[in-house]
């Protein structure tokens, strides 16, 4: 067989057996199927061409399919670009073992399906066939086909029991892992957190928790966390957005006064022991006033006076019982008269 997607598949039969049962593979493109017998004398090859009949451009479009909330899927279709006012489209699944039902539950829109929604997946197995065919009084309508796995569309929920606890430096941010349809291991998870704008990404082997770098005082901050899906790069398929979690000060500008009152704070400290020293050092410098000299007149340098200084002595200081008191004058010599 010639796929116009996945290229030729080959398959060999059983012994005495002339079928062949291909894997489910979307169909809606066509394909051409080719047989091809050997005998002893000669091979001998016929081609099959499958076409998908109906107007070009009438199929169902923009089709997609995806699991929410565990227990839910929900799948939408737009009609074609050249569908008829008429159309009416059905969806079927068919699961891995063959077993096949009719969407439960259709949307319209104008009374015509573009949706279903199931709330039973009990049914559902690791992949899945989806057709949607059409019918329409005016033409015939194609069909669209597709084959899903369950684990590649399925949208995780938020993740449970998000908590916030907060150190002088830090804040440890942690959450339970979501629920899943199908078991998962913890890397095939990640997380995404938004902290004040800001985006980071977790792996889903880090315990399901992230250390905030956040110094004291802390504004008021808001966390949020979705879940994606680790094994697509490309396409994470990132789900809903969890319930914003506050942490830090009600005040958006807490943070900033607190840094200036602690440091007005610390400058009026500053300037206070700086003026108890300024002021202890000039009292201690009063207290110990310079001893003056006494004035040596042989060997200070400067020209001595011819007179002889006396220290004035207060009375009676110094005097004996019988101190005798000699009094010397000077007496100008007379000239000799001759």
């Amino acid at each position: 067989m010639l796929h116009p997607d996945k290229g030729p598949i080959s398959l060999k039969p059983w012994k005495k057996e002339c079928r062949c049962v291909f894997p489910d593979c979307a169909l809606h493109q066509g394909v051409t199927l080719t047989v091809t017998v050997n005998t002893s004398q000669t091979q001998v090859s016929e081609k099959l061409v499958y076409t998908n009949p109906g107007g070009e451009g009438t199929a169902a479009q923009n089709f997609s399919c995806f699991i929410y909330n565990v227990h839910f899927m929900n799948c939408t279709w737009a009609p074609g670009r050249a569908a008829p006012d008429d159309v009416q489209y059905f969806l079927y699944i068919r699961d891995s073992k063959k077993r096949e039902r009719e969407c439960p539950r259709y949307v319209s829109d104008s009374g015509t399906h573009v949706g279903c929604h199931l709330d039973d997946l009990s049914g559902l197995t690791s992949y899945n066939y989806f057709l949607v065919n059409g019918t329409s009084q005016t033409t015939g309508i194609q069909f669209f086909d597709s084959v899903l796995r369950s684990k590649q569309i399925e949208r995780y929920s938020p993740p449970a029991n998000i908590s916030v606890q907060c150190k002088p430096s830090s804040c440890l941010i942690r959450w339970e892992r979501p629920s899943a349809h199908f078991r998962l291991d913890d890397r095939d998870f990640q997380y995404e957190l938004v902290i004040q704008r800001q985006r980071i990404e977790v792996p889903g082997d880090s315990q399901n928790q992230y250390i905030f770098p956040s110094l004291e005082p802390r504004p008021k901050h808001t966390v949020k966390i979705r879940t994606g899906d680790a094994r697509d790069a490309q396409d994470p398929r990132w789900g809903a957005w969890s319930r914003p979690v506050e942490f830090g000060s009600e005040d958006p500008d807490a943070g900033v006064v607190h840094v200036y009152v602690l440091i007005v704070l610390g400058t009026l400290g500053c300037a206070l022991a700086l003026g108890c020293l300024v002021k202890r050092f000039l009292r201690r410098h009063s207290l110990f006033q310079p001893v003056p000299r006494i004035k040596d007149k042989l060997n200070d340098n400067h020209p001595t006076d011819l007179q002889d200084v006396w220290e004035e002595f207060p009375a009676g200081a110094g005097k004996a019982e019988h101190e005798e008191v000699v009094t010397v004058q000077e007496v100008d010599r007379a000239p000799v008269s001759g």
